[in-house]
């Protein structure tokens, strides 16, 4: 006997007769012997709905007042799944995030998970029930309804699972499992049967939309076994885990993509210490996250030329406020750019193989695809390029490191 928690997302419960194919297979699980929890999301467009009635109320509603109604769309799923395993002889108790005390800090909107008293739940599985909880929320000390922010049902799943010391943890979604890279961009691109927690972290912040990179940072904190499956069809998913013996051969595990990117450059700032901090400084007062940096030094002249990648929600005002500096700093020219993208290789297998950047390098050049910025790490190595060049980019890559076959080439 295993004890498993499973997570659906919206599309998984998005109608009665959806939520009543869930209900099937959580009673499979269960009469095999498995005590099971189940995690889910709002019915899909249900959180969107409340967004826009809100907005209707107030363009910008008060944080604590938005967490108290987004939570509402959970609490109706788990209601219908507990009915629909009741209907089915398989008993069941749902609850939601502040039933369980799912114990969360204050911030509103985007709370982060600090402790789960698993006690109630436990008890309900040794009783024989099925446990449905409301995925994407929780409660403060001072007991005020938190959520965890989009994709916060994932990282409640996992959390749920740390608690209970499951035995796997699984993820259902509108995929079989994570790819080498999105089909939609590569029809050729292969399903994993497994990749290690640091590639999937690696491809989470990279723009694989797959699982939330929260959930990955919370499994591989708390050794948490993880499973993305279909809600939709049968198989074994792909195993997000710990070994990495048996992937090491495959230099690289998958190619990852954001669409999500906007280029800053400050030219000509004078070149002495602290201005990086001077630039980047009220970008980050502004609470906007910086990815890719390069800085070139002009000795002759004594300048820098600063430049820098932010989310494309946030390239305007990012824009706004590093003209404000560059007036400041005496700096020649600010210049923009939102049509990019960045490509990313990741796999442990680059510790021990020489020669994947020149590889990467060499492909695009070969495909007439100018390299705009480069940044790398231990698994990963990311360019920026223009985004016209993203799916031309991605598919040469693919065939490149031979994926379609299992990145031996």
């Amino acid at each position: 006997m295993a004890l498993i928690v499973q997570k659906y997302g919206g599309t998984s419960v998005g109608s009665v007769e959806r939520i009543q194919a869930v209900a099937d297979r959580v009673k499979r699980w269960r009469d095999q012997g498995n005590q099971v929890v189940v995690v889910v999301s709002a019915m899909s467009g249900e959180t969107d709905r409340l967004m826009g009635l809100a907005r209707q109320i107030q363009m910008r509603p008060e944080p604590r007042e938005l967490d108290v109604l987004l939570s509402t769309g959970e609490q109706v799923t788990i209601a219908l799944l507990s009915m629909a395993l009741a209907a089915r002889g398989c008993p069941a108790r749902s609850y939601t995030g502040a039933q369980v005390h799912i114990l969360t800090d204050s911030v509103h909107n985007k709370a982060r998970i600090r402790d789960i008293d698993a006690a109630r739940v436990g008890a309900d599985l040794e009783a024989g029930r099925v446990v449905v909880v409301a995925g994407f929320q929780g409660v403060d000390e001072s007991g005020d309804i938190t959520t965890l922010g989009r994709g916060g049902s994932d990282t409640s799943a996992v959390a749920i699972a740390a608690a209970l010391k499951a035995d796997e943890c699984q993820i259902y979604t509108d995929v079989d499992g994570v790819y080498t890279t999105d089909p939609r961009v590569e029809p050729k691109a292969r399903k994993l049967d497994r990749i290690t927690f640091e590639e999937m972290l690696e491809m989470a912040s990279l723009g694989s939309k797959v699982l939330q990179i929260r959930s990955v940072e919370f499994a591989g904190k708390y050794q948490v076994p993880l499973r993305v499956l279909s809600s939709f069809g049968e198989g074994e998913g792909t195993l997000i885990t710990f070994e990495e013996d048996e992937v090491e051969d495959a230099k690289i595990a998958g190619i990852a993509f954001s669409r999500d990117e906007a280029k800053l450059t400050i030219l000509g700032v004078p070149d002495r210490p602290g201005v990086a901090h001077e630039i980047l400084g009220a970008i980050a007062a502004a609470n906007i996250e910086v990815d890719m940096i390069i800085q070139n030094v002009a000795a002759e002249e004594a300048t820098t030329d600063f430049t820098f990648t932010v989310q494309r929600g946030d390239y305007a005002r990012a824009l706004e406020i590093l003209q404000a500096r560059a007036e400041a700093l005496g700096a020649r020219q600010v210049l923009g750019d939102e049509q990019i993208v960045k490509i990313s290789l990741v796999g442990v297998g680059m510790r021990s193989h020489a020669g994947i950047a020149s590889r990467m390098f060499e492909t695009l050049a070969r495909e007439g695809i100018n390299i705009r910025m480069i940044s790398t790490s231990e698994i990963k190595i990311s360019v920026v390029v223009d985004e016209r060049y993203l799916e031309l980019g991605v598919r040469a890559l693919h065939d490149a490191f031979g994926l379609d076959q299992g990145g031996e080439v």
